[in-house]
């Protein structure tokens, strides 16, 4: 089933997440649920927070990039109660967009490669170092969990120059290409 993605300006995108355990209801139906969410919006990462639940779980899928460039990583899968151990290597810069903020897209430095801990689908804890656009999508769907927005990561200047389009995106004014949910 397609999920409505919450839009910027929704309080849920600015709520801290919560960790979940194995009894939580319905989790292999909503992990589903969230992948067809998010393929339906042509992302490659999604969070529970976009869908409107404040709970520490998100997912992502590189396979279309690993299909064209070997060298980016085959992955495809949840990540629950996820965290960021330790980030190192140089800032890198590189454009980024965001489901629950439609049409918006611009640079975001971010560290090159992280250490994280997560569970997988089984309950079973990971630990594993990651670089590239791995470690990419995964500092940007780990903010989601902590109530941060990619842009959150801009200048001051460029927070200014893209503010009207925040704006018109807050109240609906944008190309709706899935369900969304607004601000009530």
């Amino acid at each position: 089933m397609i999920l409505p993605i919450y839009i910027y300006g929704h309080p849920v995108l600015r709520t801290e997440s919560k960790n979940i355990t194995e009894s939580y209801p319905d989790l292999d139906k909503l992990i589903h649920n969230m992948f067809q969410t998010m393929y339906h919006a042509h992302g490659i990462g999604i969070s529970a927070p976009q869908v409107g639940l404040s709970i520490s779980l998100f997912l992502i899928d590189l396979t279309p990039y690993h299909e064209e460039d070997p060298a980016i990583p085959n992955i495809k899968k949840a990540f629950i109660n996820p965290l960021i151990i330790k980030e190192s290597g140089p800032e890198e810069a590189h454009n980024e967009g965001c489901l629950s903020i439609p049409g918006l897209r611009e640079d975001v430095n971010r560290k090159s490669e992280i250490s994280i801990e997560y569970l997988d689908v089984n309950f079973k804890k990971h630990t594993e170092d990651i670089d590239g656009l791995y470690a990419r999508v995964f500092q940007h769907e780990y903010d989601h969990l902590n109530g941060v927005l990619f842009i959150d990561h801009l200048s001051p200047v460029k927070k200014n120059i893209v503010n009207r389009k925040l704006i018109k995106i807050g109240k609906g004014k944008f190309e709706d290409l899935y369900p969304t949910v607004l601000r009530k």
